[in-house]
């Protein structure tokens, strides 16, 4: 295994498996799974009418908190999620759809959307993330998952039917989020008054917890009459002009340079390079925000291929420690795993995600705790042959300092801790 050929095994995808053979030509390995339909098959398919069933039944039960049916719901869903990680064929379709979940992030912190978290990964970002960003942005913005979490089900047009009725008024959370975090980003300039003109636009994107199945509705009512001005463009009433307004938000000039900024970021340095942002920019310009296209052109940045520059954040280095080993991904607490290295699932403190630099990782406690937890999982090697591992995962970008320390140890346990809390293994 060559160099470039482990770094299509770290960088983009989820870290090599024992038994699996290296890609002979590792850029088609990669581009070929842009192209193929996703393998992901998981028995039981999370589904938002499933989850909002189980929170239905919970509201109308009130059972005891270690009883309720979302909570074991949410367990079983984001347990078979992370298992489909540790062992997917196509690690860098699955590293993609990973990343586009924390760009949208949504939080169990907000309780009620825990039960539709994977359901949310399965139905609004997996399907997309080799087509078009403005279809993401739809889907994402239609779930129940983002429409609990930053709470535009409460969001009542002033002027509609129900806002004075009820005298409830606007929550602009999705509105500025969408824009701030999702879409232009604060370099586009806009106003107060845009957040506000937009959060309007999505007045009645809400959802029904009665209907059979729960999910989607859109609430006439609750909307806010009359056309609306975001940046200077006018928008119909009614849902049509929701839709309009995110179909101009996908494909707005700011929305293609930051996304092309956190792409770079994630693939190639904490500190994008200029020119490799301005060239995936120009990609999603050119084919209307088409994420195929973008992510193929990341494959081909050759600063994408240099090694060891990003750091693995806990979820990266759990499911490339799992690996590793191929341990049976359900015989780990994968859960409480991540939550110990200080990544819960779905548990983003704020809206913006997880970080993706190595500054927001790389405090001595947080390294501390791969450590501790490292020591622990390394008793799992059994009687294989730690070289032979290290050689498998790492090939070149395994240091000779450290396959001499890993020779000098005084057990197979000892020598796997030092790979798994090597710098390079540490890093992708």
């Amino acid at each position: 295994m060559d160099t470039r050929t482990a770094q299509a095994l770290t960088r983009f995808g989820l870290g090599r498996r024992p038994g699996e053979p290296p890609p002979a030509d590792p850029a088609s390995w990669l581009l070929d799974q842009l192209r193929r339909p996703d393998p992901t098959r998981l028995d039981d398919p999370p589904t938002t009418a499933k989850g909002l069933a189980a929170l239905r039944q919970d509201r109308e039960t009130k059972p005891p908190p270690g009883q309720r049916r979302s909570a074991a719901l949410f367990r079983d869903q984001a347990t078979a999620l992370l298992a489909n990680a540790v062992t997917t064929p196509a690690p860098f379709r699955e590293r993609l759809v990973w990343f586009w979940a924390n760009h949208f992030t949504i939080s169990r912190r907000q309780g009620a959307c825990a039960c539709v978290a994977a359901a949310f990964m399965q139905e609004a970002i997996r399907p997309h993330v080799t087509g078009r960003f403005g279809d993401m942005l739809a889907a994402v913005m239609r779930h129940p998952a983002m429409l609990m979490y930053l709470e535009n089900a409460r969001s009542f047009g002033p002027d509609s039917p129900l806002g004075s009725r009820t005298h409830r008024g606007l929550n602009e959370n999705l509105a500025r989020e969408c824009m701030e975090l999702h879409t232009i980003s604060p370099a586009a300039g806009y106003s107060q008054a845009d957040v506000t003109s937009f959060a309007k636009i999505l007045t009645g994107w809400s959802i029904d917890l009665k209907s059979d199945p729960p999910g989607f509705r859109y609430r006439p009512l609750a909307h806010e009459p009359g056309p609306q001005t975001l940046l200077g463009r006018q928008f119909p009433a009614d849902q049509q002009g929701g839709v309009e307004a995110l179909a101009f938000l996908a494909d707005h000039p700011a929305t293609h340079r930051f996304l092309a900024t956190k792409l770079v970021r994630h693939f190639v340095a904490d500190e994008p390079p200029a020119d490799a942002v301005r060239g995936i920019e120009a990609v999603l310009r050119d084919t209307n925000g088409d994420l195929g296209a973008a992510s193929a052109a990341l494959v081909r940045l050759d600063a994408a291929w240099e090694p060891g520059v990003k750091l693995r954040t806990p979820i990266d280095y759990l499911l490339a420690s799992v690996r590793s080993l191929d341990i049976p991904p359900d015989q780990l607490p994968m859960l409480g795993i991540l939550a110990g290295l200080g990544q819960p699932l779905w548990g983003a403190p704020a809206p913006n995600g997880w970080p993706d630099r190595a500054e927001d990782w790389a405090a001595p406690e947080a390294m501390l705790r791969r450590i501790d937890w490292a020591s622990g999982f390394a008793g799992g090697i059994g009687d294989r042959d730690v070289v032979e591992i290290a050689d498998t995962t790492m090939g070149p970008l395994l240091r000779p300092e450290t396959r001499q320390a890993m020779a000098r140890a005084g057990s197979r346990r000892d020598a796997m801790t030092l790979l798994l809390t090597s710098p390079e293994f540490q890093r992708r």
